[in-house]
């Protein structure tokens, strides 16, 4: 995705005044680039309550605003035919006026709750309606001011070069984005944010109606306006073609490596907007007139960052900040690669609105692959190590006569790269094999042998062809080295992608079939007849989610009702007796086909005791129409990957529950997380709403058979006092002591806090 800077209108002919002129606008432009930016995470906040977590989530907006920001630049583009640019400004200031009708900013409830097997056709509708026509208008500022500049300063002596405006607007939206998860989220409400941009758009308006009287009283102190510039040369079609390569290879890598890091590593939703800031200073970089770092420079870094990140991306690594590290530094280098290399091939300034156009395409059409195309493709995220490997063949092509060491390099990094994982892979399945060496050892002695390969691949970072044929064989190989499980069948939705496996457990007399999203098991059930009924990891008897459903059903001989949120394998369904009832609330229809598929999971279909209801849908929407006081149990355990959504988490959200609950009632809230601390937020939630919350932290057996428990760790809160009377008795739940952690609320979600609290336990 692309933004452009904004510029002077006209430079007056005194000195102070065209200072204070180029003051004013350097304001505007700064002003637009944040609103350009700021409202990206933000509108994609306001929607995330109706589509959960998912990664995905952003990578569908993030296809709606380069397609907004694509529509801008054609209308910049267009309104260049228009020989007046005092026409041009009233017309442009007309439409910023038009579309201020829009605010203050709303998600439209137009076309009612998202369709859960296919939601990105109605968040892009929904998105386009909400927010459309002030985001493509604001967008299209930016080129209209860079033409207006470039034309006014023609023909004038020491006059500025109009694209080096453009990494002054790329440094306003880097800093706006910055500005966003780490200032902006945990001190400002989100009602707060959007009257405050709202805001921002009237002051920019108001900006630009100035500018507007400085081009007006122009039109009548001087005889003639500027006149339009000449087009210069043609851009040619394989000119225009490199064009749109170089802007859609970046725009593919910032969604494949945020879906990567947000799925694989650590799904913390405004971790999403770090890719895109860095996206943007690239920009920032690749246009200044002198940048700070030079291509031939760039090359060679990103070589090397390259070769590392496909040494290591196809394994999983609980050092996330280290994944984290290797894979943005390898994005941004490749990224500012791509924007150097289509920075020296600007035209004159009489093609600059083409030229952004060009680049605003490729932009769309990187993100229409990765969010839009490769999900139906491809069953899994092959988008991101795919672009990786093809961007090397956007890497300069040496010219001179290949040498024979060229050669010898390239077909020793390929035999490195492939015979020695495959024969690792080959090896590690032996028991003879995995006796002496532990599986991670091995995995460890492959990423060794990747390394050598990635050596030789720097080594031919002047030949992209060469280049490219090892980078290849380094990340092919690297998948097929770091299965890890023996992957039965691999699904994917719009939320994610669901693999379901199949692996030996000793201490469950044979195979298990195991179900995962990212890194993180949403269930596990073994085949053997003795332990196929029995919940397993999270859901065991043993754990604080287990204890739950067994005191319940204690209490109610005659029956229990009982809600889920977050079906995974279905494992819940074991506990499931004749006389309950229980619901499944499930977002993803795919989770709620293969758990209920005989042939990978019967905890519904074979365990549980009569049916058993799934209702699809986001659990805020779909549990608001369920009768109150109608529940004896809600156990609240939706994860995407690793995270769980934070809407489901706020003051409102447990208000929701506990309005379910039966007197007696209690909801039992699934905390474990890896990267975020999530209880203080959520205990904090429950007093504010004056209810009782005992917590419980409990660890895996040491004794126990692999899978058959998981540490757990989770808040029970009561619908009164009486209803957890029964669980103070057992000494594993505890009163957690008051801390001064705000309460996360609808209007109001601090995640950045969250993994600051996180990383200090960690440390501690």
């Amino acid at each position: 995705m692309t933004n452009v800077a904004e510029a002077p209108v006209l430079p007056l002919d005194r000195p102070a005044r065209a200072t204070a002129i180029l003051f004013a606008v350097a304001v505007a432009v700064f002003t637009s680039a944040c609103l350009v930016f700021v409202v990206q995470p933000m509108a994609t906040k306001l929607i995330l309550p109706t589509l959960g977590g998912s990664p995905s989530v952003w990578n569908a907006a993030m296809v709606f605003f380069q397609t907004a920001l694509l529509a801008g630049y054609g209308y910049a583009h267009l309104l260049q035919r228009i020989g007046s640019m005092q026409r041009q400004v009233a017309v442009h200031l007309g439409l910023l006026l038009i579309a201020a009708l829009f605010l203050p900013l709303r998600i439209s409830g137009l076309l009612g709750d998202p369709d859960p097997s296919a939601p990105t056709l109605w968040m892009l509708a929904t998105l386009t309606l909400s927010l459309g026509a002030p985001f493509a208008v604001l967008s299209a500022t930016a080129p209209l001011l860079q033409a207006w500049y470039a034309r006014a300063s023609a023909g004038r002596a020491g006059r500025s070069d109009p694209y080096v405006l453009y990494a002054a607007s790329n440094l306003g939206s880097f800093l706006a984005l910055l500005a966003y998860p780490v200032l902006i989220e945990p001190l400002v409400s989100l009602s707060a944010q959007r009257w405050g941009w709202s805001l921002g758009y009237g002051l920019f308006v108001l900006m630009v109606v100035g500018l507007g009287l400085v081009v007006w009283r122009r039109r009548e102190t001087v005889a003639a306006e500027p006149a339009p510039l000449a087009a210069g040369p043609r851009i040619a079609w394989r000119e225009k073609g490199l064009l749109i390569l170089l802007a859609a290879a970046p725009s593919s890598l910032m969604l494949g490596v945020t879906a990567h890091l947000s799925t694989d590593v650590a799904s913390a939703p405004f971790l999403w907007v770090i890719p895109l800031a860095l996206y943007l200073l690239t920009f920032v970089i690749a246009f200044q007139a002198r940048p700070i770092i030079p291509l031939h420079l760039t090359l060679a870094i990103q070589a090397g960052t390259l070769a590392a990140c496909a040494a290591l991306a196809a394994f999983r690594t609980t050092e996330w900040l280290f994944v984290f590290g290797v894979n943005l530094t390898a994005f941004f280098f490749t990224a500012l690669m791509c924007h150097q290399r289509m920075a020296e091939r600007r035209p004159a300034p009489g093609r600059l609105t083409e030229f952004y156009l060009l680049l605003s395409l490729g932009g769309v059409l990187g993100g229409v692959f990765n969010a839009l195309i490769a999900p139906v493709v491809f069953d899994m995220v092959w988008e991101y190590p795919l672009i990786l490997v093809a961007v090397g063949l956007l890497r300069p092509w040496g010219r001179r006569e290949m040498r024979s060491w060229e050669i010898i390099c390239c077909v020793v990094g390929v035999l490195i790269a492939v015979a020695g994982p495959l024969g690792l892979a080959l090896v590690r399945y032996a028991p003879d094999i995995r006796a002496v060496v532990p599986d991670h050892e091995l995995v460890r002695i492959a990423q060794a042998v990747l390394g050598v390969a990635a050596l030789f691949a720097f080594l031919l970072r002047d030949r992209a062809m060469m280049f490219t044929v090892v980078i290849g064989a380094m990340v092919w190989s690297g998948y097929h080295v770091a299965r890890g499980y023996d992957w039965v069948l691999t699904e994917r939705s719009f939320f994610g992608v669901m693999r379901v496996a199949s692996t030996p457990i000793e201490g469950l007399d044979g195979p298990v079939h195991v179900l995962m999203h990212g890194t993180t098991l949403h269930g596990a059930q073994a085949q053997a007849a003795r332990y196929r009924c029995m919940p397993t990891l999270y859901y065991a008897t043993s754990t604080p989610l287990g204890q739950a459903a067994l005191m319940t059903q204690a209490g109610r001989p005659d029956g229990a009702v009982i809600g889920v949120v977050g079906q995974g394998s279905g494992a819940m369904a074991a506990y499931k007796r004749a006389q309950d009832r229980m619901s499944f609330f499930e977002i993803d229809p795919m989770v709620d086909r293969l758990s209920r598929d005989p042939r990978w999971f019967s905890f519904i279909n074979g365990c549980a005791e009569g049916p058993v209801r799934t209702v699809l849908g986001d659990a805020r929407l779909t549990m608001g129409r369920e009768a109150p006081g109608s529940y004896d149990l809600l156990i609240i355990d939706a994860f995407s990957s690793d995270a769980v959504p934070t809407h489901l988490l706020t003051v409102e959200a447990i208000a929701g529950y506990l309005r379910l609950l039966k007197p007696e009632g209690v909801v039992v809230l699934h905390l474990s997380n890896r990267n975020l601390e999530i209880t203080l937020p959520a205990e904090a939630a429950a007093a504010a709403l004056e209810a009782p919350a005992l917590h419980q932290i409990y660890i895996e057996r040491r004794d126990a058979a692999s899978m058959s428990e998981s540490s757990t760790e989770a808040l029970i809160v009561g619908k009164s006092e009486a209803a957890l009377a029964p669980y103070r008795q057992d000494p594993r739940w505890r009163t957690l002591e008051a801390t001064g952690v705000r309460p996360w609320t609808d209007d109001y979600v601090n995640l950045f806090g969250a993994l600051v609290r996180q990383m200090q336990y960690a440390v501690r």
